[in-house]
Order: structure tokens, then C-alpha cells, then sequence
């Protein structure tokens, strides 16, 4: 057994993750939990349903769990003296300066007034800097303008992630500049968008893709070799799944969107991963930073944020500050554990309390903002396994 880790709570791990397993339910998963150097890992079903068994290094798309490793590229820019966390974007990001504001989110596009002030580094951290998706958008019942708008211009911002819709770097960010903020900048959490421009600000400050700013700042020196925005071994790809009434559907094949480069390398939701590189970036975390950052800026990235009077405003739901906030591009727990879900099955659990750490990798997408009852069964065993 794992050192730490009693024998009989990793049995019970071991029941609650193959509880799940089951073609009309979780076609396969892989639970990977870690205490200090120890690790121990289910690979349970399979890749596709009726195809071959999953293992440990099957390949996943790891969707909002990409935002963590934006930050951590972000802060490794900062550090490196390529941007300032508190310097405003309208150097590198020109279209998004001298923004114009809607009076009512759900307003028309020209029923604005101008933003009190310029967006900066640490709101698009944050995501506060006012564009995102906001719970109220999933309730009305009518589509908002600004929602349309963005759909029309192919930002693929709000929703699930769309990578073949995005047009290229500079288009995006264009097309993103052309429309109104939701929000005045620093004044409100608005989900999402905010990692989305990250990876443009990133590309722009190296002069390099996104895609080798994370390669050379966070993959490389954490030999994190199977993260990247795309995979050319599909045969270890699982199968995306879509639930709906009649059973689950396929929604993405290995051979599909992730399986070649794309024009948009997307910091919110673009990475596929495994969970032993899951694992390292979480072990760089706990372990201070090196090789990639500093203590100080893991102690920014693992504490809260954000201001009472962001949060008041609401999250993905109204109690979704209830126990936690947010720090940069993932959500902290008020026990100080911090981590962050992916909509296409993932989970990402570390904390520093116990030198814990908990990845569920599932190929069946989330149907609420709320993590399915596997990753919060597997996660209650894990603590459970506690020595």
C-alpha cells in the first residue's frame, strides 16, 4: 500500500471508483492519489466503451483543469520580468483597451458606458477583468446579446470548449476587443474568458506560441511529456462522452479535434494530460515552486484573491462561495486544499494540510457545474485512506 495510505482505505477507494464504472455510467476513469512520494492508481473499464482497457497513461481532455497551468505560466512570465502582475494589458493586448462596458449584462451591445479604469494582469488572473460566462446567462430565458454575439464571433468563451471553431490568436483577441464588458474591471468574478486571454498576453510578452510558452516554462522542467494542446497518440486518447436521456453519446473521437494543432491554443480549456503529469505540476505546488516558480508566487497562486465585494456578485451558482473563493485560474477551499474540475471528466484535488493529492480522469462530461458523485466519492476515500 501506499506509505500513509491504510490498506483498507485504498480497498475502499478501489469499491467507490469501480461503483462508477459501467457503459451507461463511467465508460472508464483512472483515480490517482498521492501522499508525499507515494502513489497508488486505479485503471478501471475502458478507453471507448467496447474497446480496449484504460491504463495508467491514458490520455484525457483535461478542459477547466488547464486553467491552474495558465497561472502557473503566467507567474512564471511575471517572474521572468516579461509582464507585471498589477501592469495593465494595453501593451500587448491593444484591443482590449479603452473598453466600453454594458449598462445591463443582458442589455443591448450599444447601451454602454466607458470602464472606469484599464484591465490588468491580475484580473485576467482573478477573472475579474469583466467578460466571462456568469450563472444568470444559463437561467434567462432569453439568450443575452452579448452571449449571441460571442458565439457568432467564434470566441467559444461561454459553453463547452469548441477548439476547431476558434479562429487564430490575433483574430480571437480582435474579435474579443470588439465587444463590450459585462462587468467594469476589478468589480466582479465572470468565469472562464479571463485564462482564454491569458494564453494571447503569454504568447505576445515570449514572441513564441502559448504552446512553447508552456512547453519550455512548466512541461519541460516537470517532465510533464504527455500535456499538450494536442496528441498524436490517439490509440492511448479516450473517447469523449456526452450524457443525455437516452444514454451517452459520443461527443469527441480520439482520431477528432484533439488528435491535430490548432489555430487557438486555448489557456481555459485546451490541454489534454495524463494523470502522472497531473500529478507533477500538483507535487511542484506542494513542494515550493522549483523548478518552475517561486515560494511566493505558489503562496498567490494556492490563497484566495479575490475582494467580499467580487465574490457578493455570485460564481456558477448562488452558493458558489460557500466554503470557497479563488485565487488565480483554479478555486480555493476554506480547509486550504485548492484545486480545479474540467468539464470533460476531470478532477484535480490537492492539499497541503495532508501532502494529499486526488486526480479522477473520466471520459464522461459533467452535465452541472458541480463535479459528478465519482470525483466526490473517490475524493472522500481518498481522505478516508488517511493513515
Amino acid at each position: 500500500m501506499a506509505e500513509g495510505l491504510t490498506a483498507q482505505g485504498l480497498e475502499r477507494l478501489r469499491a467507490a471508483a469501480y461503483s462508477h464504472v459501467g457503459d451507461d455510467r463511467v465508460p472508464g476513469l483512472v483515480a490517482l492519489v498521492a501522499r508525499g512520494d507515494q502513489v497508488h492508481v486505479e485503471a478501471l473499464g475502458c478507453v471507448t466503451i467496447g474497446g480496449a482497457p484504460l491504463a495508467r497513461d491514458s490520455i484525457f481532455r483535461i478542459a477547466s483543469t488547464t486553467k491552474p497551468i495558465t497561472a502557473a505560466a503566467t507567474l512564471a512570465l511575471v517572474e521572468e520580468g516579461l509582464i507585471g502582475l498589477d501592469e495593465t494589458v494595453d501593451r500587448l493586448l491593444p484591443e482590449l483597451s479603452s473598453r466600453k462596458v454594458l449598462r445591463r449584462m443582458d442589455g443591448p451591445l450599444d447601451d454602454t458606458v466607458p470602464a472606469i479604469r484599464a484591465i490588468t494582469v491580475r484580473d485576467l488572473l482573478t477573472f475579474t477583468f469583466g467578460f466571462g460566462a456568469a450563472a444568470e446567462m444559463f437561467t434567462s430565458p432569453h439568450a443575452w446579446p452579448v452571449v449571441e454575439a460571442a458565439e457568432a464571433l467564434r470566441l467559444s468563451t461561454i459553453g463547452p470548449p469548441s477548439p476547431d471553431v476558434q479562429p487564430d490568436l490575433d483574430t480571437w483577441i480582435a474579435n474579443l476587443g470588439s465587444l463590450p464588458l459585462l462587468a467594469q474591471p476589478g468589480e466582479r468574478w465572470l468565469y472562464n474568458t479571463g485564462a482564454s486571454v491569458l494564453g494571447v498576453l503569454l504568447a505576445r510578452a515570449a514572441g513564441e506560441s502559448f504552446g512553447e510558452v508552456l512547453r519550455t516554462r512548466i512541461f519541460g522542467p516537470l517532465e510533464m511529456r504527455e500535456t499538450a494542446f494536442f496528441t498524436t497518440a490517439t490509440e492511448r486518447l479516450v473517447t469523449a462522452y456526452r450524457p443525455t436521456p437516452d444514454g451517452l453519446v459520443v461527443w469527441d473521437e480520439p482520431v477528432g479535434t484533439w488528435s491535430h494543432p490548432r489555430a487557438f491554443e486555448d489557456g481555459g480549456a485546451g490541454l489534454v494530460s495524463t494523470a502522472d503529469d497531473l500529478l507533477a505540476f500538483a507535487r511542484m505546488l506542494l513542494r515550493g515552486g522549483g523548478p518552475v516558480l517561486s515560494a511566493g508566487a505558489v503562496h498567490a497562486m494556492t490563497t484566495d484573491q479575490l475582494t467580499d465585494a467580487q465574490k457578493a456578485h455570485g460564481g456558477l451558482g448562488p452558493d458558489f462561495f460557500v466554503g470557497r473563493s479563488w485565487s488565480f485560474c483554479q478555486s480555493v477551499l476554506a480547509s486550504g486544499a485548492y484545486g480545479w474540475d474540467g468539464g470533460f471528466g476531470s478532477s484535480w484535488l490537492v492539499d497541503p494540510n495532508h501532502d494529499l493529492v486526488v486526480i479522477v480522469l473520466t471520459q464522461r462530461m459533467f452535465e452541472t457545474a458541480k463535479a459528478p458523485q465519482v470525483h466526490r466519492d473517490i475524493q472522500a476515500a481518498a481522505y478516508e485512506a488517511l493513515a
